[in-house]
């Protein structure tokens, strides 16, 4: 072994098991080089390791100091089965190739760092950016994509700011993405809603909706709908652009699952919109970490200005550093890596899903869509509350669906089911024992 390894080595020990704390500054060069009998040049080789692997950093005309000593964490065994979480398996994410991302970000936009962003984002991740959506054939011009703090942001700011067609009230599948419908209430804001069911939506009620209550857009997931799991077809997308463009109506089109899509002819509703009606939105927190807070908008030119102003007034800008670590993630190939290697894996899980369903619920209504999302339709007589509590005391977690409709709109007795948190190979007897616990008289009404 090397002098200057043998250096590294011994310091890491003693900053990994606290015989340096954190903010503990280190010996001197001088003092190192006599302790090991080495040149100051090996020990300033042996320091360099250890700051480029950011477990010290240096004060000019001071001295290293220890950053952090504690190891990575390492998630404890758990027994449970989690059908309700919906965020994805973070410690699968290969953080380390990230956080060099984010270290050369800060290295490479050392001066953009210090000074409020530009209004559409980081110009350089715009361009990845535009790259990455023609993969999912959605094409469009830099100047109408929009870096947002996350798709949630982006709802925010387009249910607030007036809209052209001079509209206020927002239209909503039922049921539909929970933090939405929480922040609709939180807001009081004018909204009604259109029930989306196994087998899609009423085409004839979305016509009669357009034309009779002053829609200012209809908030839709076409692809992998939260929580149901399913997809609209070709033709019932054509429809809806039909009469969006009937009867002035914008969509918002949140496609964040857009990385999971197996089937390449599936385009987004965005990609045949020759009328501008639809908004794109498209979120980073599924198929890498909702803590990245990044999330893209695509509108029509008509928004562009008010959006801007509205956003200007909220944050000015998204991250700097999130945006300058995403930019270089994408440029580099490696989010092209993970996104396949991710998907595959949740396309793995969900097709362990349906086939878990199709095995135990062969008379129940569900979808048969690969999606991380699914959902039975229950008999009237199970009493869904007591059925959870039930599957908690054996370590199986389901979440009510109550918090994805609007206060008032009719609840389809749905039992919701996420695999995006859970291992694949505890899927099936997940399943198993939620047909044990129906078949339970204990949690029927009588």
């Amino acid at each position: 072994m090397l002098k200057y390894e043998c250096i590294y080595d011994k310091l890491r020990q003693l900053i990994q098991t606290n015989g340096l704390h954190s903010g503990a500054k280190l010996p001197s060069i001088r003092n190192l080089s006599k302790q090991f009998l080495c040149s100051k040049s090996t020990v300033l080789t042996a320091l360099k390791k250890l700051e480029d692997q950011h477990l010290i950093y240096a004060v000019p005309k001071s001295g290293y100091y220890v950053v952090d000593h504690q190891p990575p964490y390492i998630p404890a065994a758990d027994d449970s089965i989690d059908f309700a979480t919906s965020s994805p398996t973070w410690h699968a994410f290969p953080y380390k190739d990230f956080q060099h991302c984010i270290n050369k970000a800060i290295d490479t936009y050392q001066e953009d760092l210090f000074r409020y962003g530009t209004p559409n984002g980081l110009p350089s991740l715009i361009t990845e950016v535009k790259k990455l959506l023609e993969t999912y054939q959605v094409f469009t011009k830099k100047d109408n994509i929009f870096i947002t703090s996350g798709v949630q942001q982006a709802l925010a700011l387009l249910s607030l700011m007036p809209f052209p067609n001079n509209r206020k009230t927002i239209l909503v599948e039922q049921p539909s993405y929970h933090l939405y419908m929480d922040f609709i209430k939180t807001y009081q804001l004018q909204a009604i809603g259109i029930q989306r069911t196994t087998n899609g939506i009423d085409l004839n009620q979305l016509e009669k909706i357009f034309r009779q209550d002053n829609i200012k857009f209809f908030y839709s997931m076409p692809r992998f709908h939260n929580p149901l799991g399913t997809s609209y077809n070709r033709k019932e997308k054509e429809s809806i652009l039909r009469l969006a463009s009937k009867y002035d109506v914008y969509i918002i089109e949140d496609d964040y699952l857009a990385d999971f899509e197996q089937n390449k002819k599936i385009d987004p509703l965005f990609t045949n919109d020759v009328h501008e009606r639809v908004i794109y939105l498209k979120s980073f927190s599924k198929i890498m970490f909702p803590g990245l807070r990044i999330g893209l908008a695509i509108l029509p030119n008509a928004l562009k200005t008010s959006f801007q102003k509205y956003k200007n007034t909220i944050d000015i800008d998204s991250s700097m550093i999130s945006q300058a670590a995403l930019e270089l993630y994408l440029k580099s190939g490696m989010f092209e890596r993970y996104r396949t290697q991710v998907s595959e894996a949740y396309t793995r899980r969900a097709k362990v899903l349906i086939q878990s369903l199709e095995l135990h619920f062969p008379m129940y209504k569900k979808p048969l869509e690969t999606s991380m999302h699914s959902h039975i339709i229950l008999p009237k007589q199970v009493d869904i509350n007591s059925l959870i509590h039930h599957l908690a005391d054996h370590n199986i977690l389901i979440d009510t669906i109550r918090g994805n409709y609007l206060d008032g709109f009719y609840r389809e007795k749905i039992l919701k089911l996420n695999v995006s948190n859970t291992e694949e190979y505890k899927i099936e007897a997940g399943i198993k024992a939620i047909a044990a616990a129906l078949n339970n008289n204990k949690n029927h009404f009588f």
